[in-house]
């Protein structure tokens, strides 16, 4: 067996009554766990290689808090709480970075992006999608969307509503972790497995997606599909969209970039780039490059124009045409 780990977390987590995982939190995911973390753990858990999720009760999780108790204070900590836990319990070990085929595993990867561990597209997430299950996200926690009919009528006969926030394979991004410097302010928006870097603000129209995000100071109005990532002290305004597309599934947006309001981009934009007001740009837009005289001095696809720093794009109002300028002062 291998010494070294991709990542360890342990969580508590919903089941539904056919002992299927729902979700999962793990409130301390750790990446690259050192030798002897692993060599304390490995036998009490019986674990024995590979990527294992491995349901424990509450004497593991003791024994578990002392083995650690002087190596990973914060982990032992946080096992003495899961020995107190009526909800089940769960070790997820991933030796290896592969695409996640569990719903632990595939929480413990959003969880490790949220927690600011990995950034987006630095961990494999193929098939996520497929191997989440559907569920309803309520004030009573999450339930199998197959049980959420009798939970309602058990709800009703004991005088109380079973509000259901969502039905979706993804859960808020707050009900799991609160990452420090930020503010949000519609939680619903923002979805577990964003990365919402220090100093960022999510205003009431902006959201973000799963493995995607802001790397730093950012004011966010608009959309940041799944495969975005925008750099530092840009500003996304009201109503605007950043979506990956089939054919460039990873978007990046350099820092101190403005994309005004109801403005769609697809492609990668550099440094200092300002997309105008309403304007939508994709790989395969036509734009002009004109000079300070706005003198055209050649037709290309915004493709090629992918992460050149200084530029602002707008459209012409006389002519309707899709120009670029640059902006370096």
């Amino acid at each position: 067996m291998s010494q070294s780990l991709f990542s360890i977390a342990f969580g508590v987590g919903t089941r539904n009554r056919e002992e299927q995982w729902l979700e999962v939190l793990f409130p301390r995911p750790l990446l690259h766990p050192s030798a002897v973390f692993i060599n304390r753990i490995k036998t009490i858990l019986g674990y024995n290689g590979g990527n294992q999720v491995i349901n424990f009760n509450f004497a593991v999780a003791s024994e578990l808090a002392t083995a650690l108790k002087y190596i990973a204070p914060e982990q032992s900590a946080l096992l003495v709480r899961l020995a107190e836990s009526h909800k089940p319990t769960v070790a997820c070990i991933l030796e290896h970075d592969s695409k996640p085929i569990s719903v632990p595993e595939a929480y413990l990867k959003l969880q490790l992006i949220s927690h600011r561990l990995c950034k987006p597209h630095e961990i494999n997430l193929t098939d996520l999608y497929n191997v989440l299950p559907n569920v309803a996200w309520t004030n009573r926690g999450a339930i199998d969307i197959n049980e959420v009919a009798e939970m309602q009528l058990e709800e009703r006969i004991k005088g109380r509503m079973l509000d259901v926030f969502s039905v979706d394979k993804l859960p808020k991004l707050t009900d799991y972790v609160v990452p420090k410097g930020i503010h949000i302010a519609d939680a619903a928006r923002v979805r577990l497995g964003a990365y919402v870097g220090k100093g960022t603000v999510v205003l009431h129209e902006g959201s973000i997606n799963f493995n995607a995000g802001t790397q730093g100071a950012s004011t966010i109005d608009g959309c940041i599909a799944s495969g975005v990532l925008i750099g530092a002290d840009s500003t996304l305004q009201g109503g605007c969209s950043m979506a990956s597309t089939a054919n460039q599934p990873l978007i990046s947006v350099g820092h101190h970039c403005v994309i005004n309001s109801h403005a769609g981009v697809g492609i990668s934009l550099g440094n200092r780039n300002t997309v105008a007001a309403g304007l939508w740009l994709t790989g395969d837009t036509t734009v002009n490059l004109v000079d300070s005289s706005k003198q055209i001095l050649k037709t290309v696809l915004a493709s090629e124009l992918a992460l050149q720093d200084d530029l602002s794009f707008y459209r012409n109002p006389e002519t309707g045409t899709i120009e670029c300028i640059s902006n370096a002062k």
